[in-house]
């Protein structure tokens, strides 16, 4: 294959560079960046994506941002590759500031006063995978199907989380549209302008000759 890595990756470099890419989360923003601004398609289009993309990252989705950011996409005309690109907005670095604002928010919203913290939130997500995995095993084994877990999960972390990160993602996903659209049109226009100027130079070196 074209793209296959010269030495594979043991499990460990997995799991590191799931949480810390290769060259740094620096250039992997700048990767993301750069791809944003070159895809082939509207500005307007390619916002809406991006705006999808951040949008579903506020939401207790994990495992699934990929599927809802391209759903999302697709239902408000935009570039799907632009919304998955833009999913790196929840990252280890923003994620725990997400959970806690939209516990915090859908808390507040439900009327309760505590709400769990973005260590236990991660530690139930890992309890429900495990006990669905349990249970699916359980399915073809004698053994009994318990849901206990995710009953209290989905009342205590999942309803609440949601709801406030629907109005989080919602927010961040209208700040994001307003604030690439404009500079993706500025890109364009800019790399325009040098494709002309390199155009006018060629042309004239052509006359010269």
């Amino acid at each position: 294959m074209v793209f296959k890595r010269r030495s594979p990756r043991n499990f460990r470099q997995a799991l590191v560079n799931f949480f810390i890419p290769g060259g740094g989360w620096g250039r992997s923003a700048n990767y993301v960046m750069h791809r944003l601004r070159r895809l082939p398609d509207s500005p307007e289009r390619i916002a809406k994506g991006i705006a999808a993309g951040v949008a579903v990252s506020c939401l207790p989705l994990f495992g699934l941002h990929f599927i809802a950011a391209a759903s999302l996409a697709w239902a408000l005309r935009g570039n799907i590759l632009a919304s998955l690109l833009a999913t790196f907005f929840g990252n280890p670095f923003t994620f725990p500031i997400i959970v806690v604002s939209a516990l915090e928010l859908g808390n507040f919203i439900l009327g309760r006063e505590k709400s769990a913290k973005a260590s236990e939130v991660m530690q139930a997500f890992g309890a429900i995978w495990g006990e669905m995995g349990r249970n699916l095993l359980a399915m073809f084994t004698p053994e009994v199907l318990i849901w206990e877990k995710l009953e209290k999960f989905g009342w205590e972390v999942f309803v609440p989380y949601m709801l406030g990160g629907s109005i989080i993602g919602t927010v961040c996903g209208v700040i994001a549209y307003f604030l690439s659209l404009p500079l993706i049109r500025a890109y364009r226009s800019r790399r325009l302008k040098k494709l002309q100027e390199r155009f006018e130079q060629a042309r004239k070196s052509d006359a010269k000759k």
